[in-house]
């Protein structure tokens, strides 16, 4: 065990290392624990500032980067005066450049003979754009070296080459990290390691690849290069730094944790940069690199506190990790230090991600029968559809019925079955998939899990070690069907092979292991609100109560139970097993559940693929009814017609 620090900052990227900077001079305590510093995105990217040429819209974020781009010269100038070293600060402007006239055009606006007066040589493309004169640049590897030295030369802690496995969570409180230099602990801990977060908590941040090149430029007899000012075109940027160097980026490629770069990925952009400017075609290639941004589901950062009490998050910054360094950097110090949480922070939280009231009007979506609900509240009598997302550890799905891939005569019938229940999510036994069992042999192959969310299960297993072991299999199976950032389980750990009841001890100990190694658990349990509660408490994203014992079709035989745990669960409640018929589907809906699984009752159907878009109609049915709300139950009859002004 480490020395109890004051506060841990978690990744020794631009983010991290700012935020440590900020806190060491308002007189913290503080260490920056890193795997590796030279695999942070800041070193992949090309340091450009530039909210407007962005195109960022009117909104929250656009404040944010116009106020973290007005601190850049103070922020800089601090950071070289603390270490010596040079920064490459330099508002340079923008060339914001099209190849389609906008139908609507500004005052601002200029034409291709006004922009040729900024910069020569532009491709023949090129019909007009914007200059941006506030916009500008950094040299993002000389910051991160300035900021990385301005931490050593304050006195933080850097400890470099640690990787931290597993988060362990206690009360809503973060008690210590597991690392490969064993467990550090801290007062208060800062989670700001980019795309790996989801390796440590259900997040919804996943990496998307960026490659780039440099070139060298040449310098004519005046010492002048070609390209003075940065270049934003479609799908491509040129960014001169003031050594001669033109940085290109960047794709932008969601393929998980895909290393290296591609012929065709550089191909894609240095054809993109020569349409824009083709004298740089003769101009030779100096370094190509890659690297991963952080990307969120709203392309938005994810500031501010969790739901850990002393866990503050700082992530998600995508595009604009560089320009938003410094404002990130003193709100996050604000909020440790003061307890201060700025109006602007409160857009960025990740309870965005988190299900709406049920109170809003809602659409329900579901493939097989789309709704909307008439709002009674609204004097214009107009129907309005916001919608009504299952979320569960900060990922959204249309359907509110997952459903299973076991027991099919077939796979083309499994297959058939899944798309007309609408299901968005379906489960799958890890163990069986791995051992080619009777009815799984091509399942992995059978389902298209760029439209279908997997949630591998540890059917089979009857101990937690066991199930440990076999949840570890299915987070790497799932990454090898293409789900990089796919961390759900469903926890199954069932000793008793007669009436297959998960084992309540060892479910418990298994999902407390694995919410540390950063599973977002799914586990399933007797209905038993007790555990329920404790399973919620050490951090799972779900509880799975059972309706009846698995596969009896018995439907729901423990409503008041179940109705306990939706009433006192903060987390979704999943209604899984026992279910034998719609009307049990609705009615499991209509307690208030979340979401429902359902395998055998759809699967030995006579008409599978039928009882599949029964189920999916029932789920939205249930699941409205209760939205709905319904009428009170009276010992009296009360008549439907008024009685009183009647004819005699």
């Amino acid at each position: 065990m480490n020395a109890t620090n004051e506060i841990i900052v978690i990744g020794g990227g631009i983010i991290g290392l700012a935020i440590a900077v900020d806190l060491k001079l308002r007189g913290s305590s503080v260490t920056v624990l890193s795997r590796d510093f030279q695999q942070a995105a800041s070193h992949a990217a090309a340091g450009m500032l530039a909210p407007y040429a962005e195109k960022i819209p009117p909104s929250s974020l656009l404040d944010l980067c116009l106020k973290s781009r007005w601190l850049y010269p103070e922020w800089v100038r601090k950071i070289e005066d603390l270490t010596g070293l040079d920064t490459g600060y330099h508002p340079c402007g923008i060339l914001s450049l099209v190849y389609e006239k906008p139908s609507s055009l500004d005052d601002t606006w200029l034409d291709q003979e006004s922009i040729k007066l900024y910069q020569s040589d532009l491709g023949l493309d090129v019909v007009g754009g914007w200059w941006y004169p506030d916009d500008g640049q950094v040299d993002n590897r000389k910051l991160v070296i300035a900021l990385r030295q301005a931490a050593i030369n304050l006195g933080v802690d850097l400890v470099e080459g640690v990787t931290v496995k597993a988060i362990q969570q206690q009360q809503h409180k973060v008690k210590s990290l597991l690392t490969s230099n064993g467990e550090y602990e801290a007062q208060t801990y800062i989670l700001a390691s980019g795309s790996w977060a989801s390796q440590l908590l259900p997040i919804p941040v996943h990496p998307i690849k960026g490659q780039m090149a440099a070139l060298r430029m040449p310098i004519d007899s005046d010492n002048i290069p070609p390209l003075q000012r940065i270049l934003f075109g479609p799908q491509t940027y040129l960014v001169p730094r003031q050594d001669g160097r033109l940085i290109i980026g960047a794709t932008s490629e969601k393929v998980g944790w895909k290393t290296g770069n591609t012929p065709d990925g550089l191909q894609t952009l240095l054809s993109r940069a020569i349409q824009l400017y083709p004298p740089l075609k003769d101009w030779p290639i100096e370094e190509t690199w890659w690297g991963f941004r952080p990307g969120t589901p709203d392309e938005l950062p994810i500031l501010g506190t969790s739901s850990c009490d002393n866990l503050i998050l700082a992530l998600g910054h995508y595009r604009n990790g560089i320009l938003l360094a410094p404002v990130t950097a003193s709100l996050i110090a604000n909020l440790v230090l003061q307890g201060k949480t700025d109006p602007l922070l409160n857009q960025f939280r990740d309870f965005r991600f988190s299900p709406k009231s049920s109170t809003n009007p809602i659409m329900l979506n579901s493939a097989a029968m789309p709704l909307t609900i008439f709002n009674g509240k609204n004097t214009q009598s107009e129907l309005i559809t916001p919608s009504d997302e299952l979320v569960i550890a900060g990922r959204k799905f249309r359907s509110r019925l997952m459903t299973g891939s076991g027991k099919y005569a077939n796979l083309d019938l499994m297959r058939q079955s899944i798309i007309a229940s609408g299901s968005c999510i379906v489960t799958v036994a890890v163990r069986r998939v791995q051992t080619k069992a009777p009815g799984h042999e091509g399942l992995a192959e059978a389902l298209d899990w760029s439209k279908i969310w997997m949630l591998p299960n540890t059917a089979g297993c009857q101990t937690a070690d066991e199930a440990i072991r076999v949840a570890r299999l299915g987070r790497e199976m799932a990454k090898l069907l293409g789900q990089e950032d796919n961390n759900f389980i469903k926890l199954e750990v069932i000793p008793d092979a007669k009436y297959l009841l998960p084992d309540p001890i060892g479910t418990l100990q298994a999902a407390e292991q694995l919410v540390k190694e950063g599973f977002a658990v799914l586990p399933y349990i007797n209905a038993d609100p007790l555990l329920a509660k404790r399973l919620e408490e050490v951090g799972c994203v779900t509880v799975m109560p059972l309706g009846s014992p698995i596969g009896s079709g018995q439907g729901i035989k423990n409503a008041a139970n179940i109705a306990i745990i939706i009433e006192e669960s903060k987390i979704p409640v999943v209604v899984d097993a026992g279910i034998g018929t719609p009307s049990e589907a609705s009615y499991a809906m209509e307690l208030g559940a979340d979401a429902l699984l359902i395998n055998s009752a759809i699967a030995l159907a006579q008409n599978p693929s039928a009882m599949g878009q029964a189920m999916g109609m029932a789920t939205v049915a249930g699941r409205l009814a209760y939205l709905a709300g319904r009428m009170p139950i009276k010992h009296y009859a009360s008549a439907s017609s008024p009685l009183t002004g009647t004819i005699g």
